[in-house]
């Protein structure tokens, strides 16, 4: 078995599809705003988010009983410099649920939600786990490479 992406249902496909390319900055691997179908990576060799009309999977939503709809779905994505990210994204029009933050000793992360609700959480690698004292050096390498000269 091989984990090729994520593929998130979606209502208003166009929205959703503008916001992953647009805002969040992710590559299409083809033009798709129209739907019903799109994939979309960060870098090669990398594993996708895809988006689905709602629509096309109407027969396996009914089978659930209820058709879900957002916050069904978190997605994260890995990001060198959270602080920078974060800028960029919002120069875009990206809303953010929560701005960059700790979360834990070794990751810092920031929340946002798509037009249909889904949330995204961008993450800054503070350490490895199998390098425990690296934490403190990457913060402190990390805090003073965005201080101003």
């Amino acid at each position: 078995m091989e984990f090729t992406q994520i593929r998130l249902l979606v209502t208003d496909f166009g929205a959703v599809y503008r916001f992953y390319r647009d805002v969040l900055g992710l590559k299409p691997q083809f033009e798709a705003e129209g739907g019903p179908y799109a994939k979309f990576t960060a870098g090669p060799g990398q594993a996708g988010i895809a988006l689905q009309d709602r629509a096309q999977m109407a027969g396996v939503l009914e089978r659930l009983g209820a058709e879900p709809t957002g916050h069904r779905a978190l997605v994260v994505l890995r990001v060198d410099d959270l602080n920078a990210a974060h800028s960029e994204l919002a120069s875009r029009g990206a809303e953010f649920l929560q701005g960059p933050a700790p979360m834990g000793e070794r990751i810092r992360a920031a929340h946002l939600a798509d037009p249909e609700g889904n949330v995204i959480e961008l993450q800054e690698w503070l350490a490895l786990r199998d390098q425990p004292d690296s934490a403190s050096a990457t913060a402190s390498a990390s805090a003073s490479s965005s201080a101003p000269e």
